[in-house]
């Protein structure tokens, strides 16, 4: 029997040692192409977990669990900018995610005017998570600014 299939491996039956390493290279090839559509799946229960951490923390970081924390936050730029929030009003709305619900806030704001540029840029650069709608000129007087500000912000439910 090994006589039998040695004759057949190195005779003119079986295949050249060309054709073999022809085999081998295709083999190979198609070995390492699977190995390279499989390296991003690699750690993925890992990365996983990772994701699901840094959702949370940006969650917990971004969006408060009350509203007062909302108009706290708001109060602490105007101060830091010179701005006077003279009338505020919050409105709840349902938010796409879940988890969260959207914050409507539109406020009345009184300064000159680059403060008033600075009370937004605060806004924006804010660790809170604002979306300024819309800024609505009111009047001026004597370099002072009033503007109609709405924005939204995002309230954890849980």
């Amino acid at each position: 029997m090994d006589v039998a299939a040695l004759l057949f491996l190195f005779t003119p039956l079986g295949s050249s040692p060309s054709a073999r390493q022809a085999e081998y290279e295709a083999v190979r090839r198609e070995l390492q192409t699977k190995m390279r559509e499989a390296a991003p799946r690699r750690g993925l229960d890992k990365k996983l977990v990772l994701a699901q951490e840094q959702i949370a923390t940006f969650y917990r970081e971004r969006f408060p669990s009350g509203y007062s924390q909302i108009s706290a936050e708001l109060g602490k730029l105007a101060g830091n900018s010179g701005v006077r929030i003279s009338q505020g009003s919050y409105e709840t709305l349902p938010a796409e995610l879940p988890g969260l619900e959207r914050v409507r806030v539109e406020a009345a704001l009184d300064g000159e005017y680059v403060e008033i540029v600075k009370f937004v840029n605060a806004l924006e650069r804010s660790k809170m998570f604002f979306i300024v709608e819309s800024v609505t000129l009111g009047q001026e007087q004597g370099g002072r600014v009033r503007l109609q500000l709405r924005l939204e912000s995002y309230r954890r439910t849980t």
